[in-house]
């Protein structure tokens, strides 16, 4: 049974991110901070559950959240920065957009949500003094496997799976012969073989390993 919350029941999120592992496509994030009362017996993980439950608990977070935000962080900026400041980056950037601000932040994974050498902000959004100074002042916990404990990041993962998924829904029409409909921009064997045959497109992430054999691909 998850937890509702870590530290505080007053204004905690839960942030998490989905994508990360994938060659073509954003990372997204989403944060959400419920209401103490909240109770789902569906809520878990994203990864544990089937797209139909998924689907499912998406409106119920959204309407009964206090608040919610998600982040699509796109390839050229995920090549810039790389993936994990990309996954943090989103990260921060929905924390940003919660109103009300959170007092606490727990984050899915053993990465801090502010690391060690501050915060990477040299692509994309870039944050004004005020807005490090509220992510700096926060206080946040990085929690292993926290999508399967915690009520809050399991719904920021539910988020963030279905709103990534419908994105690589949408350019799956761009690009139909990759099958990001189905493969999600994940490294299928069947995505491989795409690649191979019709090269890249601007959704793919040129710093990874796109083929096993690392052949230099042209745009």
């Amino acid at each position: 049974m998850l937890s509702p919350y870590f530290l505080t029941p007053n204004l905690e999120t839960g942030t998490d991110e989905a994508g990360r592992g994938c060659l073509a496509g954003p990372v997204t994030a989403a944060a959400v901070i419920l209401p103490n009362d909240f109770v789902n017996e569906i809520l878990n993980d994203s990864k544990q559950l089937s797209e139909r439950a998924r689907e499912k608990l998406r409106p119920i977070i959204e309407q009964q959240a206090i608040t919610f935000a998600v982040t699509h962080l796109e390839p050229l900026e995920i090549d810039s920065i790389n993936i994990l400041n990309a996954s943090i980056k989103a990260m921060q950037e929905c924390v940003l957009k919660l109103k009300p601000q959170p007092e606490y932040i727990i984050v899915d994974g053993n990465s801090p949500f502010i690391r060690k050498k501050g915060i990477k902000n040299i692509s994309g959004k870039i944050f004004t003094d005020d807005e490090i100074e509220i992510l700096t002042s926060i206080p946040s916990s990085s929690i292993v496997k926290g999508d399967s404990k915690f009520m809050s990041i399991a719904a920021a993962s539910v988020l963030a799976k279905t709103y990534r998924d419908e994105y690589m829904n949408r350019i799956h029409e761009e690009f139909p012969m990759y099958n990001w409909k189905q493969n999600k921009g994940y490294p299928t064997k069947e995505h491989r073989e795409a690649i191979r045959k019709y090269g890249v497109t601007k959704y793919h992430r040129m710093t990874f390993k796109l083929l096993p054999e690392q052949l230099k691909l042209e745009i």
